[in-house]
């Protein structure tokens, strides 16, 4: 692994379901389909599980499940749906985590996510500490084994939420280059300011308490022309940028990655997944890198040198988190304003401030403990049954 490559896809879709009907009701924006999910599915996550490659003639050569070669996440609550509407979908992308742990020592290409898509710098510790449960006890039974890596949403950080992870035995979390402060070697006393940081090897971050994990940091230009640049259009480009960002000056072992939303590779992108799919063949074919997934890279290299993050920052926001609680100017088109976001923030955070102690007091009867009752409710929630 002197030279790896690793393609992460971060999956998401909010729970669209009714609250009162709990099913998703028609949603006329994803015609011709019924809703979103559907749209999505069809478009992105059904077509990767099985990814046409094709000739110069477009014969079709093989048909691929793309899980099998990238790193990724998927957010529980688009899991439950993918099991619910989509099992087929949903039982491949499970098969394809389960021959990435065999073809890789035992490292799966899966990781977890943050049960809901919370800004976690925003949220309470006891809130964090309950995200993190539920995602990792989301993940267990699922895929049948322990994560080793979490994925924050949006990326968004502060170092409590990394504290937590740490806590809950997490590995390993991936971040944008810019959201590194300074770095240091391990063996070394000073620090050193970085603007943007060297994305080729792993980092370790240290907590107040002795707590660690490691932190990989994605190429930000690689990721941006996926994702907004048009790297897909040939699956050689794609090839070509990433195996260029290796250099010669390196003496370490080198890990290229990039990060991106995965509905990039198919529905953001119209066949995405075929390069995709096209791109994967020729790395595996080719002499320069090898494909890999993060789990296995940390485990054949370890951190050297050390790392301190940019605070209560993300990969979305060039104003840290402000889009989630300000007026910051970041928008979906210049004509529409967010002042309307504090406010929801602020009403919202004063209602979780007057629930958290109604809750305590009134749960402490019936549970010894009402906050570890709740860190604990996601099996009963995924298993509703008399028994459980």
């Amino acid at each position: 692994m002197n030279r790896a490559i690793v393609v992460h896809g971060h999956f998401y879709q909010p729970p669209r379901e009714n609250p009162w009907l709990e099913s998703v009701e028609v949603q006329d924006s994803a015609t011709p389909h019924h809703d979103w999910n559907e749209r999505v599915a069809d478009e992105c996550y059904a077509p990767n599980t099985a990814a046409r490659r094709v000739d110069e003639h477009n014969k079709v050569l093989d048909i691929v499940n793309n899980f099998e070669k990238i790193s990724f996440n998927v957010g529980p609550t688009l899991f439950a749906w993918l099991a619910r509407e989509r099992p087929d979908v949903h039982a491949k992308i499970i098969e394809a985590d389960r021959a990435s742990v065999a073809a890789r020592d035992g490292h799966g290409n899966a990781i977890a996510q943050v049960y809901n898509h919370m800004i976690m710098p925003l949220a309470s510790r006891r809130d964090k500490v309950t995200q993190v449960r539920w995602g990792l006890d989301e993940f267990r039974p699922r895929f049948g084994r322990e994560p080793e890596g979490l994925w924050l949403p949006e990326t968004a950080v502060d170092n409590e939420s990394l504290e937590v992870l740490a806590e809950a035995g997490v590995k390993f979390t991936i971040l944008a280059p810019h959201q590194a402060a300074r770095v240091r070697a391990l063996d070394a006393e000073a620090w050193e300011d970085v603007e943007g940081i060297d994305p080729s090897r792993a980092y370790r971050w240290r907590g107040p308490r002795g707590l660690s994990l490691a932190l990989f940091f994605y190429d930000g230009p690689i990721s941006r022309a996926i994702a907004f640049e048009g790297l897909l259009d040939r699956s050689e480009h794609f090839v070509a940028w990433l195996e260029a960002a290796f250099s010669d000056h390196r003496a370490w072992p080198q890990l290229v990655h990039c990060a991106t939303h995965r509905e990039t590779y198919g529905h953001h992108k119209r066949f995405g997944e075929m390069a995709l799919a096209a791109a994967v063949q020729q790395i595996e074919a080719g002499e320069a890198a090898t494909l890999t997934n993060y789990g296995a890279f940390l485990a054949a290299n370890p951190p050297t040198h050390e790392v301190e993050i940019r605070e209560r920052t993300s990969w979305s926001c060039a104003h840290g988190i402000e889009r989630w609680r300000s007026d910051c100017g970041c928008a979906a088109s210049a004509d529409r304003h967010q002042r309307w976001r504090a406010p929801l923030r602020e009403a919202v955070d004063w209602l979780r401030d007057q629930i958290d102690p109604f809750f305590e007091a009134r749960a402490s009867p019936c549970l010894k403990d009402p906050w570890a009752a709740r860190d604990a409710y996601l099996p009963v929630g995924l298993d509703g049954s008399e028994e459980r």
